[in-house]
Protein backbone atom coordinates (compact mmCIF):
# COMPACT_ATOMS: atom_id res chain seq x y z
CA UNK A 1 0.00 0.00 0.00
CA UNK A 2 1.26 3.47 -0.91
CA UNK A 3 0.13 7.06 -0.37
CA UNK A 4 -0.84 8.55 -3.73
CA UNK A 5 -2.08 12.01 -2.77
CA UNK A 6 -2.69 14.45 0.07
CA UNK A 7 -5.22 17.25 -0.27
CA UNK A 8 -6.89 19.78 2.00
CA UNK A 9 -10.48 20.82 1.35
CA UNK A 10 -11.08 24.27 2.80
CA UNK A 11 -14.62 25.03 4.00
CA UNK A 12 -16.31 27.95 5.70
CA UNK A 13 -16.80 27.54 9.45
CA UNK A 14 -19.03 30.26 10.89
CA UNK A 15 -20.04 30.47 14.53
CA UNK A 16 -20.98 33.09 17.08
CA UNK A 17 -17.89 34.80 18.54
CA UNK A 18 -17.00 33.84 22.10
CA UNK A 19 -13.97 34.03 24.37
CA UNK A 20 -12.11 32.30 27.15
CA UNK A 21 -9.91 34.40 29.41
CA UNK A 22 -8.15 36.84 27.05
CA UNK A 23 -8.56 34.73 23.88
CA UNK A 24 -11.27 35.19 21.27
CA UNK A 25 -12.83 32.34 19.27
CA UNK A 26 -15.45 31.86 16.59
CA UNK A 27 -16.61 34.22 13.88
CA UNK A 28 -15.63 33.22 10.34
CA UNK A 29 -12.83 30.64 10.11
CA UNK A 30 -11.71 28.09 7.53
CA UNK A 31 -11.72 24.44 8.50
CA UNK A 32 -9.49 22.11 6.49
CA UNK A 33 -10.39 18.49 5.77
CA UNK A 34 -7.06 16.71 5.29
CA UNK A 35 -7.39 13.65 3.04
CA UNK A 36 -4.66 11.04 2.58
CA UNK A 37 -5.37 8.84 -0.45
CA UNK A 38 -3.87 5.40 -1.08
CA UNK A 39 -3.47 3.15 -4.11
CA UNK A 40 -5.91 0.67 -2.55
CA UNK A 41 -8.75 3.18 -2.42
CA UNK A 42 -8.68 3.62 1.36
CA UNK A 43 -8.70 7.24 2.52
CA UNK A 44 -7.80 8.72 5.87
CA UNK A 45 -9.16 12.02 7.11
CA UNK A 46 -8.43 14.64 9.74
CA UNK A 47 -9.58 18.18 10.48
CA UNK A 48 -7.14 21.09 10.46
CA UNK A 49 -7.79 24.40 12.20
CA UNK A 50 -9.86 25.60 15.13
CA UNK A 51 -12.36 28.31 15.97
CA UNK A 52 -9.37 30.25 17.29
CA UNK A 53 -7.12 29.89 14.22
CA UNK A 54 -8.30 28.60 10.87
CA UNK A 55 -6.66 26.05 8.59
CA UNK A 56 -5.31 28.79 6.33
CA UNK A 57 -2.70 29.50 9.01
CA UNK A 58 -1.27 25.97 8.67
CA UNK A 59 -1.98 24.51 5.25
CA UNK A 60 0.77 26.13 3.17
CA UNK A 61 3.75 24.54 4.96
CA UNK A 62 1.88 21.22 5.20
CA UNK A 63 1.63 21.01 1.42
CA UNK A 64 5.08 22.46 0.78
CA UNK A 65 7.11 20.34 3.19
CA UNK A 66 5.12 17.30 4.38
CA UNK A 67 3.26 16.27 1.22
CA UNK A 68 6.35 15.68 -0.99
CA UNK A 69 7.84 13.46 1.71
CA UNK A 70 4.85 11.22 2.34
CA UNK A 71 3.84 10.58 -1.29
CA UNK A 72 4.83 7.00 -2.13
CA UNK A 73 5.26 5.99 1.52
CA UNK A 74 3.37 3.12 3.12
CA UNK A 75 0.64 4.80 5.21
CA UNK A 76 0.96 2.07 7.83
CA UNK A 77 4.55 3.13 8.59
CA UNK A 78 3.08 5.68 10.96
CA UNK A 79 5.95 5.73 13.46
CA UNK A 80 8.62 6.20 10.81
CA UNK A 81 6.63 8.92 9.06
CA UNK A 82 5.92 10.80 12.29
CA UNK A 83 9.57 10.84 13.37
CA UNK A 84 10.56 12.29 10.00
CA UNK A 85 7.85 14.94 9.76
CA UNK A 86 8.33 15.96 13.40
CA UNK A 87 11.80 17.15 12.39
CA UNK A 88 10.03 19.65 10.12
CA UNK A 89 8.46 21.41 13.15
CA UNK A 90 10.59 24.52 12.66
CA UNK A 91 8.77 25.06 9.36
CA UNK A 92 5.46 23.26 9.90
CA UNK A 93 3.11 23.74 12.86
CA UNK A 94 2.36 20.89 15.23
CA UNK A 95 -1.29 21.29 14.18
CA UNK A 96 -0.44 20.31 10.60
CA UNK A 97 1.88 17.49 11.70
CA UNK A 98 -0.88 16.23 13.97
CA UNK A 99 -3.51 16.32 11.22
CA UNK A 100 -1.38 14.14 8.93
CA UNK A 101 -0.70 11.69 11.77
CA UNK A 102 -4.40 11.45 12.64
CA UNK A 103 -5.28 10.80 8.98
CA UNK A 104 -2.70 7.99 8.85
CA UNK A 105 -4.18 6.39 11.96
CA UNK A 106 -7.60 6.66 10.31
CA UNK A 107 -6.21 4.69 7.36
CA UNK A 108 -4.69 2.08 9.69
CA UNK A 109 -7.97 1.54 11.52
CA UNK A 110 -9.88 1.17 8.27
CA UNK A 111 -7.32 -1.33 6.94
CA UNK A 112 -7.65 -3.36 10.16
CA UNK A 113 -11.41 -2.94 10.34
CA UNK A 114 -11.04 -1.69 13.92
CA UNK A 115 -11.42 1.58 15.83
CA UNK A 116 -8.08 3.25 16.51
CA UNK A 117 -8.25 2.68 20.27
CA UNK A 118 -8.22 -1.09 19.57
CA UNK A 119 -4.94 -0.71 17.69
CA UNK A 120 -3.50 1.30 20.58
CA UNK A 121 -4.70 -1.17 23.23
CA UNK A 122 -8.13 -0.41 24.66
CA UNK A 123 -8.28 0.13 28.43
CA UNK A 124 -11.97 1.06 28.85
CA UNK A 125 -15.15 1.83 26.97
CA UNK A 126 -16.26 5.05 28.69
CA UNK A 127 -14.88 8.00 30.62
CA UNK A 128 -16.55 10.89 32.49
CA UNK A 129 -16.72 14.26 30.77
CA UNK A 130 -16.24 17.69 32.28
CA UNK A 131 -17.81 20.92 31.09
CA UNK A 132 -15.10 23.47 30.36
CA UNK A 133 -16.36 27.05 30.55
CA UNK A 134 -15.80 29.98 28.29
CA UNK A 135 -15.50 33.51 29.65
CA UNK A 136 -18.60 34.53 31.61
CA UNK A 137 -19.25 37.99 32.95
CA UNK A 138 -20.07 37.33 36.60
CA UNK A 139 -19.36 34.72 39.28
CA UNK A 140 -23.08 34.00 39.35
CA UNK A 141 -23.09 33.10 35.65
CA UNK A 142 -20.30 30.58 36.20
CA UNK A 143 -22.26 29.16 39.11
CA UNK A 144 -25.45 28.90 37.08
CA UNK A 145 -23.62 27.05 34.31
CA UNK A 146 -22.01 24.62 36.74
CA UNK A 147 -25.37 23.91 38.39
CA UNK A 148 -26.90 23.31 34.97
CA UNK A 149 -24.34 20.67 34.02
CA UNK A 150 -24.66 19.08 37.44
CA UNK A 151 -28.40 18.77 36.79
CA UNK A 152 -27.62 16.90 33.56
CA UNK A 153 -25.62 14.30 35.45
CA UNK A 154 -22.14 15.64 34.66
CA UNK A 155 -19.69 15.10 37.52
CA UNK A 156 -17.16 17.86 36.85
CA UNK A 157 -16.85 21.50 35.75
CA UNK A 158 -13.77 23.55 34.86
CA UNK A 159 -13.51 27.32 35.08
CA UNK A 160 -11.66 29.58 32.63
CA UNK A 161 -11.73 32.74 34.76
CA UNK A 162 -10.97 36.43 34.13
CA UNK A 163 -7.24 36.42 34.83
CA UNK A 164 -7.54 38.77 37.79
CA UNK A 165 -6.55 36.98 41.01
CA UNK A 166 -9.16 38.51 43.33
CA UNK A 167 -11.94 38.14 40.78
CA UNK A 168 -10.89 34.58 40.00
CA UNK A 169 -10.96 33.57 43.67
CA UNK A 170 -14.46 35.00 43.98
CA UNK A 171 -15.60 33.08 40.90
CA UNK A 172 -14.19 29.85 42.33
CA UNK A 173 -15.79 30.44 45.73
CA UNK A 174 -19.19 31.25 44.22
CA UNK A 175 -19.18 28.13 42.05
CA UNK A 176 -18.19 25.87 44.95
CA UNK A 177 -20.98 27.27 47.12
CA UNK A 178 -23.49 26.75 44.31
CA UNK A 179 -22.68 23.11 43.47
CA UNK A 180 -21.76 21.85 46.92
CA UNK A 181 -19.02 19.43 47.85
CA UNK A 182 -19.90 16.50 45.60
CA UNK A 183 -19.08 18.07 42.20
CA UNK A 184 -15.49 18.01 40.95
CA UNK A 185 -14.19 21.49 40.13
CA UNK A 186 -11.03 22.54 38.30
CA UNK A 187 -9.45 25.91 37.54
CA UNK A 188 -7.60 26.70 34.30
CA UNK A 189 -6.07 30.15 34.64
CA UNK A 190 -4.54 30.07 31.12
CA UNK A 191 -1.07 31.39 32.05
CA UNK A 192 -2.55 34.54 33.62
CA UNK A 193 -0.43 35.01 36.75
CA UNK A 194 3.03 35.65 38.02
CA UNK A 195 4.36 33.49 40.85
CA UNK A 196 2.96 35.53 43.75
CA UNK A 197 -0.59 35.71 42.42
CA UNK A 198 -0.46 32.07 41.33
CA UNK A 199 0.38 31.13 44.91
CA UNK A 200 -2.48 33.21 46.35
CA UNK A 201 -5.04 31.75 43.96
CA UNK A 202 -3.68 28.25 44.45
CA UNK A 203 -4.02 28.44 48.23
CA UNK A 204 -7.57 29.76 47.90
CA UNK A 205 -8.82 27.01 45.58
CA UNK A 206 -6.92 24.41 47.59
CA UNK A 207 -9.10 25.39 50.57
CA UNK A 208 -12.15 25.07 48.30
CA UNK A 209 -11.19 21.48 47.44
CA UNK A 210 -10.56 22.02 43.73
CA UNK A 211 -9.39 18.92 41.87
CA UNK A 212 -6.55 20.49 39.89
CA UNK A 213 -4.91 23.85 39.21
CA UNK A 214 -4.13 24.24 35.52
CA UNK A 215 -1.69 26.55 33.75
CA UNK A 216 -1.35 29.33 36.33
CA UNK A 217 2.09 30.33 34.96
CA UNK A 218 3.70 30.65 31.55
CA UNK A 219 4.90 27.24 30.40
CA UNK A 220 8.51 28.23 29.94
CA UNK A 221 8.62 29.29 33.60
CA UNK A 222 9.81 25.98 35.05
CA UNK A 223 11.70 27.74 37.86
CA UNK A 224 8.51 29.25 39.32
CA UNK A 225 6.47 26.10 38.64
CA UNK A 226 8.91 24.19 40.83
CA UNK A 227 8.49 26.76 43.63
CA UNK A 228 4.70 26.81 43.24
CA UNK A 229 4.34 23.04 43.27
CA UNK A 230 6.47 22.86 46.41
CA UNK A 231 4.19 25.34 48.21
CA UNK A 232 0.83 23.82 47.27
CA UNK A 233 -0.93 20.53 47.93
CA UNK A 234 -3.45 20.88 45.09
CA UNK A 235 -2.21 18.99 41.99
CA UNK A 236 -0.66 21.19 39.30
CA UNK A 237 -1.56 20.43 35.67
CA UNK A 238 0.75 21.90 33.04
CA UNK A 239 2.72 21.19 29.81
CA UNK A 240 -0.20 21.80 27.42
CA UNK A 241 1.93 24.09 25.25
CA UNK A 242 5.34 23.28 26.70
CA UNK A 243 8.05 24.15 24.14
CA UNK A 244 9.40 20.94 22.65
CA UNK A 245 6.13 19.06 23.26
CA UNK A 246 6.90 15.33 23.75
CA UNK A 247 10.61 16.00 24.03
CA UNK A 248 10.13 18.57 26.79
CA UNK A 249 8.21 16.25 29.10
CA UNK A 250 11.33 14.65 30.60
CA UNK A 251 12.59 17.90 32.14
CA UNK A 252 9.17 18.69 33.66
CA UNK A 253 9.18 15.28 35.31
CA UNK A 254 12.84 15.31 36.32
CA UNK A 255 12.57 18.76 37.89
CA UNK A 256 9.22 17.90 39.56
CA UNK A 257 7.64 21.02 38.07
CA UNK A 258 4.16 19.56 37.55
CA UNK A 259 2.02 16.82 39.04
CA UNK A 260 0.32 15.87 35.76
CA UNK A 261 1.16 16.07 32.06
CA UNK A 262 -1.05 17.53 29.35
CA UNK A 263 -1.42 17.14 25.59
CA UNK A 264 -3.74 16.73 22.61
CA UNK A 265 -3.41 15.64 19.00
CA UNK A 266 -3.24 19.19 17.59
CA UNK A 267 -0.79 20.77 20.00
CA UNK A 268 1.32 17.64 20.60
CA UNK A 269 1.50 16.75 16.91
CA UNK A 270 -0.76 13.74 16.52
CA UNK A 271 -1.94 10.51 18.07
CA UNK A 272 1.59 9.06 17.91
CA UNK A 273 3.25 11.56 20.31
CA UNK A 274 0.16 11.91 22.53
CA UNK A 275 0.25 8.18 23.27
CA UNK A 276 3.95 8.48 24.09
CA UNK A 277 3.29 11.38 26.48
CA UNK A 278 0.54 9.39 28.22
CA UNK A 279 2.78 6.33 28.54
CA UNK A 280 5.67 8.41 29.84
CA UNK A 281 3.39 9.84 32.51
CA UNK A 282 2.16 6.36 33.40
CA UNK A 283 5.73 5.15 33.88
CA UNK A 284 6.05 7.72 36.66
CA UNK A 285 2.58 6.93 38.07
CA UNK A 286 1.41 10.35 36.85
CA UNK A 287 -1.82 11.39 35.22
CA UNK A 288 -1.94 12.66 31.64
CA UNK A 289 -5.08 14.73 31.22
CA UNK A 290 -5.89 15.14 27.54
CA UNK A 291 -6.77 18.63 26.33
CA UNK A 292 -9.58 19.45 23.89
CA UNK A 293 -8.62 19.26 20.21
CA UNK A 294 -9.98 22.54 18.84
CA UNK A 295 -12.27 20.82 16.32
CA UNK A 296 -14.65 17.87 16.27
CA UNK A 297 -12.47 15.27 14.55
CA UNK A 298 -9.45 16.13 16.71
CA UNK A 299 -11.68 15.52 19.71
CA UNK A 300 -12.55 12.11 18.30
CA UNK A 301 -8.83 11.35 17.92
CA UNK A 302 -8.26 12.48 21.51
CA UNK A 303 -11.08 10.21 22.63
CA UNK A 304 -9.39 7.18 21.06
CA UNK A 305 -6.20 7.92 22.99
CA UNK A 306 -8.19 8.44 26.19
CA UNK A 307 -9.82 5.03 25.78
CA UNK A 308 -6.40 3.45 25.25
CA UNK A 309 -4.83 4.93 28.38
CA UNK A 310 -5.48 4.25 32.04
CA UNK A 311 -4.14 7.50 33.47
CA UNK A 312 -6.54 10.11 32.07
CA UNK A 313 -9.50 10.78 34.36
CA UNK A 314 -11.68 12.99 32.14
CA UNK A 315 -12.75 14.00 28.65
CA UNK A 316 -12.85 17.78 28.13
CA UNK A 317 -15.89 19.40 26.49
CA UNK A 318 -14.71 22.88 25.46
CA UNK A 319 -16.45 25.20 25.29
CA UNK A 320 -19.20 23.86 27.48
CA UNK A 321 -21.87 25.43 25.25
CA UNK A 322 -20.76 23.24 22.31
CA UNK A 323 -19.84 25.89 19.75
CA UNK A 324 -16.76 23.94 18.60
CA UNK A 325 -18.90 21.07 17.33
CA UNK A 326 -18.86 21.26 13.54
CA UNK A 327 -18.38 19.09 10.49
CA UNK A 328 -19.55 15.64 11.60
CA UNK A 329 -22.86 13.90 10.92
CA UNK A 330 -23.03 12.99 14.61
CA UNK A 331 -20.66 14.46 17.19
CA UNK A 332 -19.42 13.08 20.51
CA UNK A 333 -22.21 13.32 23.06
CA UNK A 334 -22.31 13.00 26.84
CA UNK A 335 -24.85 10.52 28.19
CA UNK A 336 -27.30 11.03 31.07
CA UNK A 337 -24.70 9.84 33.59
CA UNK A 338 -22.01 12.22 32.38
CA UNK A 339 -19.97 9.75 30.29
CA UNK A 340 -18.63 9.70 26.75
CA UNK A 341 -18.16 6.33 25.08
CA UNK A 342 -15.47 4.68 22.97
CA UNK A 343 -15.99 4.83 19.19
CA UNK A 344 -17.00 1.47 17.74
CA UNK A 345 -16.52 1.88 13.98
CA UNK A 346 -13.23 1.41 12.04
CA UNK A 347 -10.65 4.18 11.99
CA UNK A 348 -11.73 7.37 13.70
CA UNK A 349 -15.25 5.95 13.55
CA UNK A 350 -17.17 9.20 13.04
CA UNK A 351 -18.62 10.27 9.69
CA UNK A 352 -17.75 13.62 8.14
CA UNK A 353 -20.78 15.56 6.94
CA UNK A 354 -19.85 15.59 3.25
CA UNK A 355 -23.05 17.42 2.28
CA UNK A 356 -21.99 20.25 4.59
CA UNK A 357 -18.47 20.12 3.16
CA UNK A 358 -19.78 20.44 -0.40
CA UNK A 359 -22.09 23.27 0.58
CA UNK A 360 -19.40 25.27 2.40
CA UNK A 361 -16.44 24.39 0.16
CA UNK A 362 -14.07 27.21 -0.69
CA UNK A 363 -11.32 25.31 -2.55
CA UNK A 364 -9.35 22.09 -2.62
CA UNK A 365 -5.63 22.60 -2.12
CA UNK A 366 -3.04 20.18 -3.42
Amino acid sequence: MKITDLSVTMINWKSEPWKAAGMTFGGHRLLGIVTVQTDEGIEGHAFLGSSRQGADAFVGPLLEFIKPFIIGKNPLDIGAIWHRIWKMNRSVSTNAIGAVDVALWDVAGKVAGLPIHRLLGTCRDRVPAYASSGWLQTPEQYAEEAVYFKSLGWSAYKIHPHGNPKADIEICRTVREAVGDEMILMLDSMWAYGYEDALRVGRAIEALDYFWYEDPLAEEDIYNYIKLKDKLDIPILSTEYAPGRLYAMAQWIQQMATDMLRGDVAVSGGITPLVKIAHLAEAFRMKCEIHHGGNSLNNVANLHVTMATDNCDYYEVFPSHGTNKFGLVTDIEVDERGFVHAPENPGLGYDIDWKLVEREKVEVLR
